[in-house]
């Protein structure tokens, strides 16, 4: 599942990710990000949340709508 979600990653959030694990890895304490990076960050982290919300919205629409149930029955037919 990890795999799957990495492939899903913008380029800059997986840019990120990675600089993240070789951090770990070396027992790095500090990571760097030029002004361009962050920006190229923030704006795929916004996009992603602004998917979330939109998905949040549409389920919520969806538990909102009315159930209709209809009976029928066939008397004596």
């Amino acid at each position: 599942m990890e795999h799957y979600l990495e492939q899903q990653l913008s380029l800059h959030l997986k840019k990120f990710n990675d600089r993240v694990k070789v951090l770990n890895q070396t027992n790095s304490k500090d990571l760097v990000l030029s002004a361009a990076e962050a920006r190229q960050l923030q704006a795929d982290i916004f996009d992603l949340l602004a998917k979330i919300n939109d998905l949040v919205n549409i389920k919520q629409q969806n538990a909102a709508e009315p159930v209709i149930q209809v009976n029928m029955q066939g008397g004596k037919f």
